[in-house]
């Protein structure tokens, strides 16, 4: 399969938490599943909560680990190899014992192999798991990071590759990425081919709009803006946008209906205001794959 006929990956994400892009992404998705199938990934695996707007059926669930060393004394020599090589200081030699700290760990094999008595064998370790909801057309894959894990990069990946496995059907895989700028929603968005950011009319908002834009910039995305809560703040950030010429494409009006209807877990779209809201986001992605197809 080619680029041009592999689904076109949507990343939605924010500078900073609250500004609603799980709103976007879930109406987005919903839209698109009501004539033709499409993919939405919950890649913000500390917090997921697209199955509470996604009400549908749960197909599987599947664990996910990762490898960490596991030392075995009977081949250690304690020459310390491991500990000079693990750049994440996940690995301690101490008097006649290695001490390995899995949480630091990042499964990067380097520890066990160069260990030159493969006194580090690798062993799985359980991350989180990958849930398979269906909603009609929508198929929903959300991956949920156990409680006491700290890196949540390795199972954001899991999540993607499933993506690519589960539905090459869909024309749009859409993936709800992690707020803030941190390696998380990096790793949400590296596959992209558009990243839509959504920002709300407000100093805090377009302080954190600007750290994403820089960040997806980084790594040579393509960027459009979605404004929330328009009409509430100022015109700060669609002057930004202006100015360095990031399009905005779509305005979802400051109401407190789509608030309450939002904390309920419902989706909007039958609200015509909203509705067309989620129709001019599709038709500005339908016209960016459409671009992508000719090249």
């Amino acid at each position: 399969m080619g680029l041009a006929d592999s689904p076109f990956k949507v990343a939605i994400a924010s500078g900073k938490g609250g500004t609603g892009k799980t709103l976007v992404s879930t109406s987005l998705a919903a839209y698109i599943g009501e004539f033709e199938s499409v993919l939405l990934a919950d890649l913000d695996v500390e917090e997921p909560n697209d199955a509470i707007f996604i009400k549908g059926d749960l197909k599987d669930i599947q664990p996910q680990f990762r490898f960490v060393p596991d030392w075995d004394i009977t081949r250690c020599d304690m020459c310390g190899m491991c500990e000079e090589l693990c750049n994440f200081n996940a690995l301690a030699a101490l008097d006649g014992m290695v001490v390995v700290y899995e949480k630091l760990c990042h499964s990067c094999y380097a520890c066990s192999e160069m260990c030159p008595k493969e006194a580090l064998p690798m062993k799985k370790s359980h991350i989180g798991d990958i849930s398979y909801f269906n909603m009609g057309m929508v198929t929903l894959l959300e991956g949920r990071l156990n409680v006491n894990e700290e890196q949540p990069v390795g199972l954001i990946k899991l999540v993607q590759e499933r993506s690519v496995k589960c539905d090459q059907e869909a024309r749009f895989h859409i993936f709800d990425s992690p707020p803030g700028t941190s390696c998380s929603m990096i790793a949400s968005i590296e596959e992209c081919d558009q990243l839509l950011l959504v920002t709300e009319p407000t100093p805090f908002g377009l302080n954190d709009l600007v750290l994403a834009i820089h960040a997806a910039r980084l790594l040579d995305k393509p960027v459009a803006v979605v404004v929330n809560r328009y009409g509430s703040g100022n015109a700060m950030v669609e002057e930004y946008c202006k100015e360095n010429n990031i399009d905005v494409v779509a305005r979802i009006p400051y109401d407190m209906t789509i608030a309450e209807r939002y904390s309920k877990g419902g989706l909007m779209l039958d609200k015509h205001c909203f509705r067309s809201v989620i129709a001019g986001i599709f038709n500005y992605l339908e016209r960016k794959e459409a671009n992508r197809r000719r090249r």
